[in-house]
């Protein structure tokens, strides 16, 4: 087995599988890459049993086989070179994946261990699927706006994940950790059968860094236990998280008569700064809304600082205090990109809902935060 290719187109594949390994895996084996040489193509996998993952790159090689090569010292060795052709020989004899690199004036060699390929966990069949096309711009968009909304409580895996749900009417995907709710639709992409999946955390953050820019088709194709997310040079395959995902239609209040209607960025800006004034463990920030304007106040009376300000807005309702997490709209604000944005509310102590004024076609995002319990 030997093959040389381009360093930098190398070293990307390694970079995007390396989110994959475990630093506390309990198999040996998987602290390793799966290189797969055939038909002029490389192969290399990564996989932490919960997930697996494949990039392929066109290489220029003779021979084939299978080795597991140490993904950290090969990761670390890559960061080190300009671009460059470096040719890989895979010697049985010493069980060594052997490197050379550079000009005749200027050569380089090392060696690195390798072990047998057979030790390495099979990929996950697949039986019974369901299959559907979207783009890369669609999962990139809906992985973003709502992977922020995940729980972390390990007594609740359900909510650490994204519900894929699809219907007739659209593609949905939800997040939810109790405190913050996100549901965003596609009508775009539909299905004449309802079916729904959740989807673990991990791949999805791998996901979202690999598809920034991307623009190509993913087929996604999955079962009960697992899914399969498929581009022309990437395959990701994981296993699902199993349970009934919460009504959180359930949750979202229908009739919110008072309205906020406000730009986004200078919202946001006023919330930063105001929030440096919030208690620490609360992170409680108060809208006192009238007709023209929203007073943003915070304050800490363990640390006696206090902060208020005044910002232009529409609203519509009967004149309200409502606390929120300052956090929880900071993110929400951050993950839309609409000029405007309403905030629909009914009484402080029920939940609030933003949208973006501005949505592309066939684009829907609802988000919901709670309140929190203003203190005099």
């Amino acid at each position: 087995m030997e093959f040389t290719v381009s360093s930098s187109a190398l070293l990307r594949s390694v970079n995007t599988l390396s989110g994959i390994i475990s630093s506390n895996s309990t198999l040996p084996i998987l602290d390793n890459f799966l290189f797969e040489q055939k038909n002029g193509r490389l192969t290399i996998l990564a996989s932490d049993l919960e997930t697996t993952m494949i990039s392929s790159l066109d290489v220029d090689g003779s021979g084939e086989g299978k080795i597991a090569v140490p993904a950290k010292m090969l990761a670390e060795i890559l960061k080190t070179f300009p671009e460059q052709p470096i040719t890989f020989f895979a010697d049985a004899d010493e069980h060594l994946l052997k490197m050379s690199y550079g000009s005749a004036d200027n050569e380089g060699k090392c060696d690195i261990p390798y072990e047998e390929a057979d030790e390495y966990p099979q990929q996950p069949a697949m039986e019974n699927v369901t299959q559907t096309v979207v783009t890369s711009e669609i999962l990139a968009s809906a992985i973003q706006k709502t992977l922020f909304a995940t729980g972390n409580d390990d007594m609740r895996p359900v909510m650490s994940g994204v519900l894929f749900k699809f219907t007739p009417e659209g593609l949905i995907f939800v997040a939810t950790d109790a405190h913050k709710l996100v549901k965003y639709i596609r009508e775009d992409i539909t299905s004449p059968v309802p079916v729904e999946f959740i989807m673990p955390k991990k791949p999805l953050n791998i996901m979202k860094t690999m598809m920034a820019g991307m623009a190509c088709d993913v087929t996604i194709t999955f079962n009960q236990t697992n899914a399969r997310f498929e581009t022309e040079d990437i395959v990701i395959i994981c296993r699902l998280i199993d349970g009934k995902y919460p009504n959180y239609e359930a949750v979202i209040p229908k009739e919110n008569p008072n309205q906020l209607l406000i730009d986004r960025i200078s919202f946001q800006n006023s919330l930063r700064r105001i929030a440096l004034f919030s208690n620490k463990t609360t992170h409680q920030t108060r809208l006192s809304l009238s007709p023209a304007e929203v007073i943003i106040s915070a304050e800490d009376n363990e640390q006696g600082k206090r902060a208020n300000e005044k910002a232009p807005c529409e609203y519509r309702g009967d004149k309200m205090d409502i606390g929120f997490n300052s956090r929880f709209l900071l993110e929400m604000l951050g993950n839309l990109e609409s000029k405007d944005v309403t905030i629909d509310m009914s009484q402080p102590n029920r939940a609030g809902i933003l949208r973006p004024v501005d949505s592309p076609e066939g684009e829907s995002t609802t988000m919901l935060v709670m309140p929190v319990i203003l203190s005099n």
